[in-house]
């Protein structure tokens, strides 16, 4: 596929439908995993204009930063810790509407406001890494994204 992007200017849900043929088209056939979180990370900021989109992955019992598009991130953390870490101790995603409400909410950025975090599970039911998103918004991500988002994360 060529390596450009067309982003729709419908709603949401037209949006991630557009994007999630694009993202499969790109990844299918590229083996090598971080040139496809590095895609898709891109994919999706260029997308949406999230703040901040990216990969961790699991390292023992640490999650480790991975393939990211936006400022610098935290570069580890623990598993139950944060929002990345909680989704992946309990196995789910996790919206976060205002991440000062969030118990234990890891600020790697002042400026990010909401957040969501989709676990990427395995064949045999385990946890490899997280897709974190955060927004300078309040209130930015619902069920559409996290529908759309776990659909997503299937792919890899």
């Amino acid at each position: 596929m060529a390596e450009d992007l067309y982003v729709s200017d419908g709603s949401k849900e037209e949006k991630y439908e557009m994007l999630l043929k694009q993202i499969k088209g790109l990844i299918e056939g590229e083996s090598n995993l971080v040139a496809n979180l590095a895609n898709v990370s891109a994919a999706l900021k260029e997308t949406f204009n999230f703040f901040w989109v990216g990969f961790y992955l699991v390292d023992a019992e640490e999650l480790v930063l991975g393939p990211f598009q936006g400022p610098i991130a935290c570069t580890r953390i623990r598993k139950g810790k944060g929002v990345c870490g909680t989704a992946w101790s309990e196995e789910r995603t996790i919206v976060v509407p205002d991440v000062d409400a969030f118990p234990g909410h890891i600020a790697c950025s002042s400026l990010s406001r909401s957040e969501i975090v989709v676990p990427l599970i395995d064949h045999e039911n385990k946890v490899w890494g997280v897709l974190d998103i955060d927004s300078e918004q309040l209130n930015t991500f619902d069920d559409t994204d996290a529908r759309f988002l776990e659909e997503l994360c299937r792919n890899f």
